[in-house]
């Protein structure tokens, strides 16, 4: 059910013509009457932001916060091709138009190859038959029409007793700091007000994309979007928080799952820190580093690697004090190893790192991938 498990809200998925393959490429998630309701989003740091994100911005901040429908496409990004916010207007005021509402009240989002340009055709004669298709039943084409290059669909449904939570996501790759390129949509039927969801989305985003790193690039185009119905009622303020964490959560460990050419997914906690600032400083150092990256996928639990990268992270380091495990094999302590064999640990699909810096008592985890040669094909050019 994902989204459409909330109460009010409708969704679906079709092929309108974007991608050559024929495969789903046109997303519509919908309050199955037509009429806006509160709502939020959090979207990419990228200056070089996709038009998409700048129209669902604007017509956010226009509304108030009150969003009828989010209409999504893949297979391009509608990005840096010169009349990329004009397509997604057009989007949206095809929506609306379908709909019976206003085009501001409509979001937008696109996913795919960036700079080159959207055909129109497909959207003016396929969001009239996406908005003609949607249905409570709708959920599950609605998440496998706005996948790219993953494998699977990511759906997450929370039920907090009176109301529930439910999305979709997409996300394979331009898994880096500050989300990825990765589009969500999540419901509630809660009610609660714009500026609330607002919030509690900003910190679920924090607790959850922003902690998964897959190559360290930030995609134009990220975004993530809760919509809420009221129709179950108003939630208890810290039930929900932590419902809408748990549900960002899953979709967030989904995208590591089946991120591009991967073969370990790997939990990196940084221990023993001087302060929390240096802790995730460390980490996105550990998850961005080639090397590392590489010791991952070579099944070597190299922690001169490791260790090297700590050192010139820019944080507070006590040499001597320091170690460094492989799920719980110790491999180093100091500067010079235990003798431990942690080899069976870097050969598991999935594993922890923890390095202690030995310098105070702050932490910070995030989870990444190996770099493989599967990811280098995929990435290698536009076709």
């Amino acid at each position: 059910m994902s989204v459409c498990a909330a109460q009010g809200f409708v969704a679906s998925g079709i092929h309108c013509g974007i991608k050559p393959s024929g495969k789903p490429d046109l997303a519509l998630v919908a309050t199955e009457d037509g009429h806006p309701v509160a709502a939020a989003g959090v979207f990419t740091q990228n200056l070089a932001c996709a038009g998409p994100v700048r129209v669902s911005r604007k017509h956010l901040e226009a509304t108030g916060g009150r969003v009828a429908a989010v209409i999504l496409n893949s297979g391009n990004a509608n990005c840096a091709t010169g009349n990329d916010v004009e397509v997604a207007e057009r989007m949206c005021a095809l929506t609306a138009e379908a709909l019976g509402c206003s085009a501001d009240a409509v979001l937008v989002c696109s996913t795919g190859l960036i700079g080159i340009p959207m055909p129109v055709l497909p959207l003016e004669t396929g969001i009239p038959r996406v908005a003609e298709a949607r249905a409570t039943s709708g959920a599950g084409a609605a998440a496998r029409a706005i996948l790219t290059t993953d494998t699977v669909a990511k759906e997450v449904v929370v039920l907090g007793g009176e109301w529930t939570i439910g999305g979709m996501a997409k996300g394979a790759a331009m898994l880096a700091p500050n989300m990825a390129t990765m589009l969500a949509v999540l419901t509630t039927d809660a009610a609660l007000e714009p500026d609330e969801l607002h919030t509690m989305l900003r910190d679920a985003v924090a607790g959850s994309f922003n902690r998964i790193v897959v190559d360290g690039c930030t995609s134009t185009n990220d975004t993530v979007l809760l919509l809420a119905s009221g129709r179950a009622g108003r939630p208890d303020h810290d039930a929900f928080a932590g419902a809408l964490g748990e549900a960002c959560g899953s979709l967030a460990m989904q995208m590591v799952r089946d991120a591009e050419g991967h073969t370990k997914v790997v939990t990196i906690a940084v221990e023993g820190a001087a302060s929390d600032a240096d802790a995730e400083r460390a980490a996105r150092k550990l998850a961005g580093s080639l090397l590392v990256k590489s010791s991952f996928y070579g099944a070597d639990p190299y922690w001169g690697r490791v260790l090297s990268e700590l050192g010139v992270a820019g944080v507070a380091l006590d040499l001597d004090a320091v170690t460094i495990a492989y799920d719980d094999v110790v491999v180093a302590k100091g500067p010079a190893p235990t003798g431990a064999d942690a080899s069976a640990v870097a050969a598991a699909a999935e594993f922890r790192l923890t390095c202690n810096l030995g310098t105070g008592r702050h932490s910070f985890v995030l989870y990444t991938n190996d770099l493989t040669h599967a990811y280098i094909d995929e990435n290698m050019g536009t076709s």
